[in-house]
């Protein structure tokens, strides 16, 4: 394998693995030559070529072998004229180590989807104020909280604001320092820097950021090497008033095993709960996209109804409702017809009988009952203790409206309880969620789990 066909087989990893992932980890890799079996390159870190070899040396391996079919695995090595770089009375040392870590910022965070920027992210009730307050902030101006911690459930919009915020940054201030990662590659480039003794690293590329965006920070629970790290990242960034942005899938404190002192460092700033989105907001979207698709697919026909339908059915994730709209429009495309209700039903009859999954009363007890480690026999009992009789309330409460039974019918479920008690029990907790919003809170975070 020569140079030239490198440069195949770059083209060819390029329509591979995306133009953005090309651009941060393909580009930068330099042919050096064959060695025996093993195709040789040179990587401006080290961190670069554990990084390529792990995502994408299958591909390069089976790329090169089309070219030479010696070629069984791929090697990467820093240059020595990179790793100890002469010192020049014209380039100091300070600087040389500015560019250093403006190269690791350049490459060190996760690939941000184009999709995910405002323009595209349908704004409603449920979601008004995490838009408001991620807009904000990518405006760039001055802040008054820190961090801003962004939390619902899957598919309700966290990561798309998380990439649009960097986006927008990007493009008002193209000298900042954004740097985006997922809470696993933290935890994965920090192992890496002790694995490898170059902490000092990982260190100038987190705390060299001006901001700092982390998604998905649940994954950091019972980690505990990681949480502290992160923990002094955090301190030392709030130090120099630098922003700091964070997901989860829950608010700080409901988040099992991640230190007490974090949890407070979270909500120390602004927490935001992105809600279920309601049905005039899943409309929205629908519509949304479909603008979009009807630029793929000219000509094509969506009958009125279908969207209202769609909006109706598929409830709980945003995700799973584009995924089913691509689908249609695709399927309809190929097969050359309309879009209409009964097409509908056939393309999506798996993903519509997902939906259409239907929760128990004893589902709802066992969930309850395991959130506030009680035994289902006592969820079911006599006893009427209030660390027994409020977690019973709550469940018949999330019976009565996540369920079609009716009250005596609940009752009964609750160990032959009279419909009254039933009622009592699920107005007394409408009550305490409107006083109490640790309540609520408990109540929103036992309802995604019971419709996840």
């Amino acid at each position: 394998m020569i140079n030239e066909d490198w440069g195949t087989v770059r083209e060819n990893l390029r329509k591979q693995v995306g133009q953005s992932a090309y651009a941060a980890w393909i580009e930068p890799l330099e042919f050096d030559g064959v060695s025996g079996s093993v195709a040789c390159f040179h990587v401006p870190t080290a961190f670069v070529g554990t990084y390529v070899n792990q995502h994408y040396g299958d591909q390069i391996v089976r790329e090169c072998s089309a070219m030479n079919k010696a070629i069984e695995r791929v090697a990467f090595a820093v240059p020595a004229s990179r790793e100890v770089a002469p010192k020049r009375a014209h380039r100091p040392e300070p600087q040389r180590q500015t560019q250093s870590v403006d190269e690791m910022m350049e490459r060190g965070g996760a690939q941000l989807d184009p999709k995910h920027v405002f323009s595209n992210f349908v704004v409603g009730k449920p979601n008004e104020l995490a838009h408001a307050a991620a807009r904000r902030v990518a405006e760039g101006g001055e802040v008054t909280f820190n961090p801003l911690f962004l939390y619902g459930g899957v598919g309700l919009g966290k990561t798309h604001l998380m990439h649009a915020i960097a986006w927008e940054l990007r493009e008002r201030q193209p000298d900042l320092k954004v740097l985006y990662v997922s809470a696993e590659q933290f935890m994965y480039r920090f192992v890496q820097s002790l694995r490898e003794g170059k902490t000092m690293d990982f260190k100038l590329l987190f705390r060299n950021a001006d901001v700092l965006m982390v998604d998905d920070v649940q994954f950091f629970a019972g980690k505990d090497s990681t949480q502290e790290e992160f923990f002094h990242t955090f301190n030392a960034l709030v130090g120099q008033n630098k922003q700091i942005i964070i997901s989860a899938d829950r608010a700080p404190g409901e988040i099992k095993d991640l230190e007490n002192r974090i949890a407070s460092r979270l909500q120390s700033g602004l927490v935001v709960d992105l809600h279920p989105t309601d049905f005039e907001l899943r409309l929205g979207i629908l519509q949304s996209k479909v603008e979009v698709y009807r630029k793929s697919y000219p000509g094509l026909v969506i009958k009125d109804g279908v969207l209202d339908f769609l909006a109706q059915r598929i409830s709980t994730n945003v995700r799973v409702l584009e995924g089913a709209l691509t689908r249609l429009f695709a399927f309809a495309s190929l097969v050359g017809k309309e879009i209409t209700m009964e097409l509908t039903q056939d393309c999506l009859s798996d993903v519509l009988r997902a939906s259409d999954r239907k929760i128990t009363v004893e589902e709802i007890q066992r969930t309850v009952a395991e959130h506030y480690n009680i035994r289902m026999s006592d969820m079911i009992g006599p006893k009427r203790v209030r660390t027994l009789a409020r977690p019973r309330q709550i469940a018949m409460f999330l019976s009565k409206r996540l369920t079609t039974r009716s009250l005596p019918e609940i009752g009964r479920r609750f160990g032959g309880r009279d419909h009254t008690t039933v009622m009592h029990g699920v107005k007394r907790i409408e009550s305490l969620m409107a006083q109490d919003s640790q309540m609520a809170d408990d109540i929103e975070i036992l309802r995604r789990s019971l419709e996840a």
